[in-house]
């Protein structure tokens, strides 16, 4: 028998194929979207990278272009006018330690704001939101005598101190709002099975926070890989200073090398890139977290 197609067989398949289309026409307005954001993102690392094999003239002629002459010594040049051997070197003590510390005691503080309820606990959590007010600049001098005080003053300390303070208020926002969102069945099946307190945090609210974990390293570190004004007010000492300050030695009296300065600062944002990299997985799972119920 000849199979028949009825109307509203007929009239289902056109709006499917019409639904279907519009899925279609979405999506790739969407990639081109993202595609042009992507783009006009990454240009300027980019831009950053030709320039850093121009020299002086080049990079006036043609700041946009391809270099005339790929000059790689602008590399060498680089690392010997910010004395990147040392302050590279510096910057890394400075920014790993103040990161591990930091979001440490920023998931521990976290874990018990989040998961237990007591007296003062909307109070510190407000009391630590509020830090993320205070403009840093502010606190510039009080910092320095402070400082001054303690005697840290040309010391790591005195750098990995307020990089922690200042990173809390905003490692315990983002972490505190991942953990509320944990069940409390979890919690409840550990203490059947025996877990303490740090054990439920250590061996089941820790891996699950990775996501948010990966997000506030790459925000911390960012902002300590990034930080002057402390390291300018804080270090005077050549052999304590950090990379920020290196780079600021390519601005001359009279004239700057740009295509060194380029180059210097392409070496710079090189850690802040293999950062991202490595922690991108549980960063992208962490802003897909929500998107889809188990």
């Amino acid at each position: 028998m000849p199979q028949t197609v009825t109307k509203n067989q007929a009239t289902i398949s056109v709006q499917d194929r019409r639904l279907q289309a519009k899925k279609v026409s979405k999506k790739t307005i969407i990639y081109v979207l993202l595609s042009i954001y992507g783009i006009v993102n990454a240009y300027p690392i980019l831009w950053m990278v030709l320039n850093s094999f121009k020299d002086n003239m080049d990079f006036a002629k043609n700041p946009f272009g391809l270099p005339v002459q790929w000059l790689f010594e602008n590399y060498k040049t680089a690392w010997e006018t910010a004395r990147l051997d040392t302050y590279f070197l510096n910057s890394v003590i400075v920014s790993v330690t103040a990161v591990i510390i930091t979001v440490f005691a920023g998931a521990l503080a976290s874990y018990f704001l989040a998961r237990f309820t007591f007296k003062w606990s909307k109070s510190m959590y407000g009391f630590f939101v509020f830090g993320m007010l205070i403009p840093i600049h502010a606190t510039l001098v009080p910092m320095f005598l402070l400082m001054k005080n303690l005697g840290l003053l040309n010391t790591h300390l005195g750098l990995i101190f307020p990089y922690i303070a200042f990173n809390l208020p905003i490692t315990i926002f983002i972490l505190v709002s991942f953990m509320k969102a944990f069940p409390s069945d979890i919690e409840e099946s550990a203490i059947m099975d025996g877990c303490g307190v740090f054990r439920i945090f250590w061996s089941i609210i820790l891996p699950m926070t990775k996501p948010a974990i990966a997000t506030v390293v790459i925000l911390n570190f960012i902002n300590n890989w990034n930080e002057f004004s402390f390291a300018l007010v804080l270090i005077n000492d050549e052999a304590l200073k950090t990379l920020p300050l290196g780079l600021a030695n390519f601005a001359g009296q009279f004239t700057t090398n740009y295509g060194a300065q380029m180059a210097g600062l392409t070496i710079a944002i090189i850690p802040t890139i293999v950062i991202y990299m490595l922690l991108e997985e549980h960063l992208v799972k962490g802003m897909t977290a929500g998107a889809v119920k188990g």
